[in-house]
Order: C-alpha cells, then sequence, then structure tokens
C-alpha cells in the first residue's frame, strides 16, 4: 500500500470477462459488510445482485504502508483468453478507486508486477 493516513483501505479484486462484466470475486480485504457498499462498482454491478456468500473468502483491512499477501485461486483458462483481474479500493472519507489495478491476465502479467494508481503501491503475481 501507499503511505497514505487514515483507515485502512477495503480491498475487491475481481475476476473480469473479456466483455468487461464481473464475472466472480476472488478475494475482499476487509470483513465488516457494512463497508462493502463503499466499493462502488463491485457493489452495485456484482455483489448486490448476486449476494454471494464471501465470508470464507475475506481478511482483514490494510493499512497505509502495509503489506499484504494475498492467495487467490484462478482457473488456467482464464489465462491468455480475454480476462482481466481488477484490485479495487476504498478508505472512509478518501476517494475511491474503481480500477487501483487492472490487468489483462496472460503468461507474461501473472509473473509480474503491476503498479497501482490509487491506495495500492503495486501488486506482484506469483503463479503457483
Amino acid at each position: 500500500m501507499t503511505n497514505y493516513t487514515g483507515e485502512a483501505a477495503y480491498i475487491v479484486i475481481s475476476l473480469i470477462d473479456p466483455k468487461g462484466n464481473y464475472e466472480k470475486t476472488l478475494f475482499v480485504h476487509g470483513n465488516d459488510a457494512q463497508w462493502y457498499n463503499t466499493i462502488e462498482e463491485w457493489w452495485q454491478k456484482f455483489h448486490s445482485k448476486k449476494r454471494s456468500d464471501i465470508d470464507a473468502i475475506t481478511g482483514a483491512t490494510i493499512s497505509g504502508g502495509g503489506r499484504n499477501i494475498t492467495v487467490i485461486d484462478i482457473d488456467d483458462s482464464k489465462i491468455n483468453a480475454g480476462y482481466k483481474i481488477r484490485f479495487e479500493t476504498a478508505v472512509e472519507d478518501q476517494k475511491y478507486h474503481t480500477s487501483d489495478v487492472e490487468f489483462e491476465l496472460t503468461s507474461e502479467t501473472v509473473k509480474s508486477k503491476q503498479d497501482g494508481k490509487g491506495f495500492i503501491r503495486y501488486v506482484r503475481m506469483m503463479p503457483n
């Protein structure tokens, strides 16, 4: 995370299909569901409609300057098939970033570092 001040960030990691639609929530950093609506795009276009149980894939929020390792499962069929991964971030009383980090899932990007545009400093992918 960047060295911002304020509350810890809520982060949603989503799989985006080749048409730009949400396909699946991969992970949520932030386990207090009352704040999920602050991650506006994900909330309005996916979660509030599907109301899927995400209890098993939630973790703590991440504070400014913090680091975290998150294990996410992406099926190999999504690589080099036009799918993207999106990291949305929200911090209380601060700006919301729809695509703090977003990139196409390719053989190269799943082994690379992607810079953030908001609260995320960078994301480094490490395939299993």
